[in-house]
């Protein structure tokens, strides 16, 4: 291990958090991201570590507390590995947070600063969070969705259909629209996630990945899991609050925008497109077997640590009975027993959510993408009659597709080298 540990060597540890849930703790580190799930004893143990007793110590002090030995070296090297543990470089840095355990003999004059330009115990745009999510932010954003369902009820013209999408006959163009105009949009998704969490102090990182065959942009909130319950719920649930939103907004700027004689002007049939791809995104989330976030908010309530990985190695230990393969099944005693109970329900929804998405490659995508690109390539083939504007809108069309299938597969490579070069460790500590 790296910390050159003796029995007098007293341990510097990031600031953490703990949440006491039952007969466990929650463990948290906001400067990693990581986290661990501890029985009392183990965040005991924790505490007294941090609070500046040298190794030795606190293995005494387990000793007179609890009545039996605790290998505190092993233990150690478990913080080590979650990244708990503050390098001397940044020792004055965690004392400037609060952390503990450092002591006079460790810090060596090293100088405290504060990353990002942020005050000890508060983030960068947390004051934006706080006032987003104030009364009267949620005055100004009932306000907002209230007068977009009154729109929609006096408008039958935008109300969400599916002809919304297709506001021009140009393929390219309706392609282009969404595509563009949905980033912003996701961003302002996400941002609502972000904002929601560093409300309460946390920090988040914006990431691009998928599920199954979606690519997907995602916020990962550092430190969530060490907040009360109660708090979590409005983070997880802040993306969708942001896409009806949007929906309303867009809605609201198609009616506005009206042509005299009561039509769609160019403005508002393109939001009205860009609010139905919104919906459908919403409605996206009901997915549960894709993580969306109602995944999360279903996973919480239930109490489960990492309740998806679990369901995925009960499928995995079924699988090899059937082949006879006994000696490749996951020890079951590795799982939470919350997600080992969770998961015997939950994994046979996420085989049916699975085989449901992979048959609509099949049966749905694959015949509609042939029909779509026939229709390009006949163009392309036999361009006599084709006027340049036709022809124009299927070369375009076809270079942004094969764009989305090299994303596609650029995010493939990538979560394959990240799965090569992991370090295997399990979060959950007994």
């Amino acid at each position: 291990m790296n910390v050159g540990l003796t029995g007098d060597t007293v341990l510097t540890l990031y600031p953490l958090t703990y949440l006491e849930e039952g007969e466990e703790v929650t463990v948290g580190c906001a400067e990693t991201g990581s986290y661990a799930v501890l029985p009392t004893d183990g965040a005991a143990l924790l505490r007294q570590l941090g609070s500046g007793l040298t190794v030795d110590e606190a293995g005494q002090w387990y000793r007179r507390e609890y009545g039996e030995d605790v290998d505190v070296v092993e233990f150690v090297e478990a913080l080590e590995e979650l990244e708990f543990l503050c390098p001397p470089e940044f020792v004055g840095e965690a004392e400037a947070r609060g952390g503990g355990g450092v002591g006079a003999r460790v810090r060596g004059g090293v100088r405290a600063r504060v990353r990002g330009g942020v005050g000890p115990g508060r983030v960068r745009w947390q004051r934006l969070g706080e006032a987003i999510f104030s009364p009267a932010g949620w005055l100004c954003m009932t306000a907002l969705i209230v007068a977009a369902a009154v729109a929609i009820w006096r408008e039958p013209l935008v109300r969400p259909a599916n002809h919304d999408v297709f506001f021009t006959r140009y393929m390219s163009v309706v392609e282009l629209a969404v595509f563009l105009g949905q980033i912003p949009l996701l961003l302002f998704h996400e941002s609502f996630h972000a904002l929601a969490g560093r409300r309460l102090g946390l920090r988040s990182t914006l990431s691009i990945g998928r599920r199954l065959y979606f690519v997907v942009v995602i916020t990962q909130l550092d430190g969530l899991v060490t907040v009360p319950r109660r708090k979590r719920y409005l983070p997880m649930l802040a993306g969708m609050l942001a896409d009806l939103l949007a929906i309303a907004a867009l809605t609201l700027i198609a009616a506005a925008t009206r042509k005299s004689d009561g039509g769609l002007s160019a403005t508002g049939a393109i939001c009205l497109s860009l609010a139905y791809v919104t919906l459908i995104r919403l409605l996206w989330q009901f997915y549960f077997y894709l993580e969306t976030d109602l995944y999360y908010v279903a996973v919480t309530v239930l109490g489960c640590v990492d309740l998806q990985k679990t369901a995925r190695a009960i499928l995995k230990n079924r699988w090899n009975r059937l082949r006879g393969r006994d000696a490749a099944l996951i020890d079951p005693e590795t799982w939470h027993p919350q997600d080992r109970k969770i998961g015997r329900w939950y994994s046979w929804l996420l085989l049916v959510g699975w085989s449901l998405s992979l048959a609509m490659l099949p049966l749905v995508l694959v015949p509609l993408i042939y029909h779509v690109l026939s229709t390009v390539g006949r163009r392309l083939t036999h361009p006599a009659g084709q006027s340049l504007a036709g022809l124009a809108d299927s070369v375009v069309f076809l270079l942004i597709n094969v764009a989305q299938l090299a994303v596609i597969w650029w995010i493939v490579r990538r979560e394959r080298r990240r799965a090569a070069s992991a370090p295997r460790y399990e979060h959950v500590l007994s």
